[in-house]
């Protein structure tokens, strides 16, 4: 990793509060050890092994072993211990689960016997950590991994007694805030992020709240019921897979392994106790219990291990504290938000008053101190810098005024280059919104939008064709349940688009609603099938008279970018180190199929890079590749295309690669250095001449927008008006890395709730960047986002590879909704290798074979 090459200075000097609180390192060492938890039968599951360390801690011989409140695990397999332990060391635990009173007898088939075998690992030396926070120089290489994890482990020791783990290091408290309902069975519970970090000087530990969905305790029926009317699409199977439950007629505990096909009355079985009959489960609950079922028609739920055992829903009750682990729908995902949404000031406190305290910092527990360890009370104030603006550039020489939030207006502003806009179309969509739709292609006030549509692409320095577009109308079948991808709509649209006289350049689509299967689709069947450039607008957005001139110029500003327009650029002197030698600027990202898809959806990868020294057209290579591969498989081919387009519009090479890297988690920047690396350089070597290799300087930077750091201004005239830190705040110092080229910077003005900046970390760097030149020109370059008139929060370029990466998953919808010709949900029975087959079917040759493939047709 290149070093840090100096601190910048540019800029107007600040401070800041961030949430980090110094920790005071042990004095001695830290003793490591691996526990093996015997028989391996019956352990898999987390809450199995959490249960048998609770029931360990509880035994005679942990407290002989004088491990009581001396040592830190994490209810699996590695345990940290001030002093040496004696060794060899077994501990015995009779097993028994907390809704019982105590073990079973010795003897009887129910009695289980767990055995944790303590074995010691290694001494972890803590004193390296001190010269390595110092940054002494042969220090560099210093693997602090190994303490850091250990430090974990001890500060964990109290949240994980008195809180829920839910993923990594988060922790939630049903005293942090009285949970809040999201509707449709689920809550909303807060709860705090920690996680011990090196910094210049200091060890400190960053704390940050979090919130998370957790079920909402109750009948597992009616809560399915009430998940499922949420909203259209949303699957019973979904919610109460993995659920804990406990049956209201015999009282005992299960987990919910997943739906049954069959409801109560269809599914029967031969019942000896019931005169050797077949009966079904509604008659069996109603003879044997005096039960008469209220939902019989509701699929039934398995709750067996190895064998299937099959239960009415409405006789099982979702036992408390439990999260949710399926994917939120988007009504949820919208109620999340308000929730976690709260100003700076509002978080800052949380943290400090509420963080501190649920986490067991503020008054340290037997753990942190038979450990020594203690954090600092206060916030950690580092020094930053507010960035000047960078000069922006319109038709004419014209600059916009940027104002204090980092936005312009295009009022009376021609855009840079004006693309020709003839041979277009229009398509109305009919879905049932009968208030906002226009009559048909005919209706008088549909021309009138066209025309002032138009007028407004004129305005902004397009070419517009006098022609009035194609008209046609598209009046979709109704939506149906038991067909949420709505491909009989899709059909529609594309029997529609079919009657076109001719293959317009572009189709304006006016949607009739929100449903993003109708636009999901629409972008799978116009950019795969059809290959023709679209532009959805809201129906009732573009016929609304009010703000209706600013609508049309931010719809003109996408078709000026899609059909090969520059709608701005940087001015002479903020964009001179671009311009002055050929560089290519490249955005990198792969996202990953998230939870609910089919097992084996495949990952997708975008590659997108500049074309020429106005540094607007950023076309994409799109690809997909093995599921979860984090690492882009196909790199070298991607960066031979983009290389070539750029050869193509700038009759030359570029003499400088800059690659902004998204989507890579900490642990992964050296494996882009191992594996990503070589792939830029075999694709430069396939431009190799005889006796003149073609070798342009690479420089390649991570950008982070997952990560838990937040930056609180200690003045008010440092802040924005909502209390955020102003736009162009960036910060080196305090919380960077101890050696690496690193920088936070919040480039975009805040818009509601407390702004996260991101983390831009430097892994190769052969144009030798200083630490002013890259910071000024990545805030310059987070203003060259097209389709916005302000600064956005992550580098354009890697925010061009996210939403090209946001559009492959449009065409794999059908799979990452949960949905394959081998069964219909995400735990059936297709293999991964039948998902990646589905998925090339689905994804064909993405538009790289039609004429989109040089253009930014996923803006």
């Amino acid at each position: 990793m290149p070093l840090r090459p100096d601190f910048g200075t540019v800029g107007e000097p600040i401070k800041l509060r961030t949430n980090f609180f110094p920790v005071r390192i042990p004095k001695g060492s830290l003793n490591e050890y691996v526990v093996a938890i015997t028989p391996v039968a019956g352990t898999a599951t987390r809450r199995v092994k959490s249960r048998i360390f609770k029931l360990a801690e509880e035994t005679t011989a942990w407290q002989l072993a004088g491990m009581s409140g001396a040592v830190a695990h994490d209810s699996s397999t590695k345990l940290i211990s001030a002093r040496l332990l004696a060794q060899p060391l077994a501990i015995k635990v009779p097993y028994y689960d907390d809704d019982k009173p105590g073990p079973p007898a010795k003897g009887t088939k129910e009695y289980k016997e767990y055995t944790l075998t303590i074995s010691f690992v290694q001494e972890i030396n803590t004193q390296d950590l001190t010269s390595y926070l110092n940054g002494d120089a042969q220090y560099r290489n210093y693997n602090a991994l190994p303490v850091i994890s250990a430090l974990n482990l001890i500060l964990a020791a109290h949240p994980l007694r008195s809180g829920i783990k839910v993923g990594q290091d988060r922790y939630f408290f049903r005293s942090a805030m009285p949970p809040r309902s999201l509707g449709g069975g689920l809550e909303a519970w807060k709860g705090f992020y920690s996680s011990v970090r090196p910094a210049h000087r200091q060890l400190m530990v960053n704390v940050n709240v979090c919130t998370t969905a957790f079920y909402t305790p109750g009948n597992l029926a009616v809560q399915m019921l009430a998940f499922q009317d949420s909203s259209f699409g949303a699957r019973m199977g979904a919610f109460c897979r993995s659920v804990r439950v406990k049956t209201t007629h015999l009282g005992y505990r299960k987990t919910v392994k997943c739906l049954a096909h069959q409801n109560a009355r269809q599914y029967t079985f031969q019942c000896d106790e019931l005169g050797k009959r077949k009966v079904s489960v509604e008659q069996y609950f109603l003879e044997k219990y005096d039960i008469r079922l209220n939902y019989p028609e509701l699929p039934l739920v398995d709750v067996g291990g190895q064998k299937k055992n099959y239960l009415p829903a409405e006789i099982c009750e979702i036992l408390p504290d439990q999260p949710f682990r399926g994917k939120l729908t988007d009504e949820h995902t919208a109620s999340m938000i308000t929730v976690a949404c709260q100003p700076p000031n509002a978080n800052g406190n949380a943290i400090v008053n509420n963080g501190l305290n649920e986490l067991g910092f503020l008054h340290p527990g037997p753990a942190l101190t038979s450990f020594g360890v203690s954090i600092g009370p206060d916030m950690a104030v580092v020094p930053g810098r507010i960035l000047p603006k960078p000069g922006l550039k319109y038709a004419s020489n014209v600059s916009p005024a940027i104002d204090d939030r980092a936005s312009w207006n295009l009022r009376n502003i021609r855009f840079a280059v004006g693309a020709r806009l003839d041979k277009w179309a229009v398509l109305l969509i009919g879905d049932g919104n009968r208030r906002d739709e226009f009559e048909g292609p005919r209706d008088p006030a549909l021309g009138a939008i066209i025309t002032g549509f138009m007028a407004m692409c004129r305005t902004s320095g397009m070419d517009v064709a006098k022609e009035m577009p194609q008209v046609v109308a598209a009046n979709l079948p109704r939506a149906d349940r038991a067909e949420p991808l709505r491909k009989n709509a899709i059909t529609t649209i594309r029997e529609t688009l079919t009657t076109l006289k001719s293959k317009p350049t572009l189709v304006l689509v006016m949607l009739s609603n929100g449903d993003k299967n109708i636009y999901e689709g629409l972008k799978h069947l116009c950019d795969v099938y059809l290959g023709v450039a679209t532009v959805c607008v809201h129906v009732a957005k573009i016929r609304k008279e009010k703000g209706q001139p600013q609508y049309f110029a931010n719809v003109a500003l996408k078709v000026n970018v899609k059909l090969g327009g520059v709608n701005h650029k940087l001015d002479e002197n903020t964009g001179r180190w671009l311009s002055s030698i050929p560089t290519m600027v490249v955005g990198m990202d792969v996202t990953h199929p998230g939870p609910g898809s089919v097992r084996g959806t495949p990952s997708i990868a975008a590659v997108v890079a500049s074309v020429d020294n106005q540094f607007a057209q950023y076309p994409a290579s799109l690809e997909i590749q093995e599921s979860r591969k984090e690492m882009i498989t196909n790199l070298k081919d991607m960066m031979v295309a983009r290389l070539k387009l750029y050869q193509q519009h700038s009759k030359t090479l570029p003499q400088r690669v800059l690659v902004y890297r998204d989507g890579v988690s900490e642990g992964q920047f050296n494996i882009v250095r191992i594996e990503e690396l070589p792939e830029i350089l075999k694709a430069f070597h396939t431009f190799d001449l005889p006796k003149k290799p073609y070798r342009p300087k690479l420089t390649i930077v991570i950008c982070g927008k997952r990560h838990h750091t937040r930056f609180y201004p200690t003045e008010r005239k440092d802040a924005a008006n909502d209390g955020n830190p102003k736009p162009g705040t960036v910060v080196d110092r305090g919380v960077t890395a101890v050696y690496d080229f690193d920088f936070f910077l919040q480039a975009h003005g805040g818009l509601q709730g407390t702004t996260k900046p991101t983390h831009y970390y430097v892994i190769h760097d052969e144009i030798g960047f200083g630490a002013d030149n890259l910071q000024v020109l990545t805030n310059a370059l987070s203003y060259m986002f097209a389709r916005a008139t302000k600064a956005v929060s992550l580098v354009s370029p890697a925010y061009y590879a996210d939403v090209a990466c946001e559009r492959g998953r449009c065409y794999l919808r059908k799979l990452l909704q949960g949905q394959s010709e081998g069964g219909t949900t995400a735990s059936s029975n297709t293999t991964e290798a039948d998902a990646m087959k589905e998925a090339k079917a689905l994804w064909r040759e993405g538009v790289s074979v039609n004429k989109l493939k040089d253009t930014m047709f996923y803006l």
